[in-house]
């Protein structure tokens, strides 16, 4: 097992580390052919653009509440952590299915904890946020056991007849348990946001807008594809690197590099981007799970240990980056799984 190098110590408390990590995936995978019959676009192309074959499309009971519970009970069970020692619940996620009451409260209600519950809204970086926020809540000692969780119906904001995103989104749920420990498992995010272009990708029309005109276009996530490739492929690497930097690393210390599961060709350009050495595995989900938003870290990181292409206690560097435009990274020590 390998022994992760963080350097970055907690002077006074506790430090923080993944103890374990849990999946949701929806039973039906809508296949390229099924979903580019609606948009009049041919299969390979969206291969090829994307790297995508399949996504998970949820079923009606497979709700964002029902999908990260799911995933929450697997990432408890593997930890050895009750819900009764569970101090914070947060919820990553773009898609809830209400405003009020939070995914978060009503999530924690079926899991029986009674410790504080929030949801967090960053989008795609969602999961890297929340793991910040983890962090530090326990070096703080203001929690000893946070789940985190990042769940998406991404298919319910998705105009299906809309080229540009109705082939990008699948739905999924993965979850981790951020607990103590007496070595750093868990680097500094190195995080922002850029909403000087948060019109790259947008909800248009408001639910507000398209309630007053029924008539009008369906609400829907909107994308401008290729300036988010660009803005993605030049700016996410360098964030990456100070992720590495901070956490007193080099791209020579990592086993995995888990990005966001937004496009295979924007990974590609991380990849080259971080001149990163050809034994780190890379994640791949995103070819059977599409763009599952704040689940996509969780999955693709669960994906890589059940495949056995990486092992529990291996160092990943994760990348965030999305709608907003929000961005996130860090190191990790990768977490225990269900065997």
């Amino acid at each position: 097992m390998h022994r992760t190098p963080i350097q970055v110590r907690c002077p006074e408390g506790h430090d923080a580390r993944l103890l374990g990590l849990g999946a949701f995936r929806p039973r039906r995978y809508a296949t390229n052919d099924e979903v580019c019959a609606r948009i009049d676009v041919d299969p390979e192309w969206v291969v090829a653009r994307s790297g995508i074959r399949t996504r998970g499309v949820a079923a009606e009971d497979e709700t964002v509440v029902a999908m990260g519970a799911a995933a929450a009970r697997d990432a408890l069970d593997v930890a050895a952590v009750s819900p009764a020692e569970i101090d914070v619940v947060v919820v990553a996620t773009m898609s809830p299915d209400t405003a009020c009451p939070q995914v978060s409260t009503r999530l924690a209600d079926r899991l029986g904890v009674t410790g504080a519950a929030v949801d967090l809204g960053a989008a795609c970086s969602g999961f890297s946020y929340g793991l910040e926020t983890a962090r530090a809540m326990i070096r703080a000692g203001t929690a000893r056991h946070v789940l985190l969780v990042g769940v998406e119906r991404m298919t319910d904001l998705l105009d299906l007849s809309d080229r540009s995103t109705a082939f990008l989104f699948g739905d999924g749920a993965g979850a981790v348990v951020v607990g103590p420990s007496d070595e750093p498992g868990v680097g500094p995010a190195v995080w922002g946001a850029d909403g000087s272009q948060a019109d790259l990708i947008e909800h248009r029309p408001s639910w507000r807008d398209g309630l007053a005109d029924p008539e009008g276009p369906v609400p829907g996530l909107r994308m401008q594809g290729p300036a988010v490739f660009r803005w993605a492929s030049t700016q996410i690497a360098p964030v990456a690197e100070k992720a590495l930097a901070v956490a007193g690393m080099t791209v020579d210390d990592l086993d995995a590099f888990v990005p966001h599961q937004a496009n295979n060709r924007i990974t590609d350009a991380l990849v080259r981007a971080l001149a990163l050495p050809d034994r780190v595995v890379v994640a791949r989900d995103v070819v059977r799970a599409g763009n599952t938003s704040a689940a996509s870290v969780p999955l693709a990181m669960h994906a890589l240990l059940a495949d056995g292409d990486a092992e529990p206690g291996q160092v990943a560097l994760l990348a965030g980056f999305g709608a907003g435009l929000t961005y996130g990274s860090q190191v990790v020590a990768l977490p225990p799984i269900t065997a």
